[in-house]
């Protein structure tokens, strides 16, 4: 017994090669677009966030880290130009409330106000987006009790202290 022909009514016959073809092209573009977003959250530092805000963790970690990496060389000029995103900070210091002095007796190894002493080591221990700043928290010379918190401003690119302070698990 055979079956009837069955009418097509017009409709195209299945391509297997053109559906083959299109499944590799979708698999294709998913597994590049899934690198690249894998690679955009590893270069952010992985952080738990949203994606939107992966970019201001990006800057803002690398920020802090170069603010610290030139209050450890005792870069202050360098270190200031960080705080205030300005290069040009010697051309007008009068600009800033936080004056290059002020920052002096804060960051300086010998500094008075300074709760660390002689910044040595520094390790970035936490980075979390509120409102439109990233708050990184960064462990000082290996100490475990006493944090130092900074807020990194997304749109102005300044830092500044935290008025925040998180619990970080040692």
């Amino acid at each position: 017994m055979t079956l009837p022909d069955v009418p097509n009514f017009g409709a195209p016959s299945f391509d297997t090669a053109t559906d083959r073809r299109r499944r590799i092209v979708i698999f294709f573009i998913v597994t590049v677009l899934g690198a690249v977003f894998g690679g955009f959250w590893l270069a952010s530092g992985a952080p738990f966030d949203w994606p939107w805000t992966w970019s201001s963790h990006r800057a803002g970690t690398i920020a802090v880290d170069q603010f610290l990496r030139d209050v450890e060389k005792n870069d202050l000029r360098e270190a200031y130009a960080v705080w205030n995103n300005d290069k040009d900070w010697q051309q007008h210091p009068a600009r800033y409330a936080y004056t290059f002095d002020r920052f002096q007796r804060d960051w300086a190894p010998n500094g008075q106000e300074n709760d660390y002493g002689v910044i040595r080591t520094h390790v970035l221990k936490m980075a979390h987006v509120y409102g439109n700043v990233l708050a990184v928290g960064v462990q000082i010379n290996g100490r475990k009790d006493k944090a130092l918190y900074l807020d990194f401003d997304r749109r102005a690119h300044t830092l500044n202290f935290s008025v925040d302070e998180y619990y970080m698990a040692p």
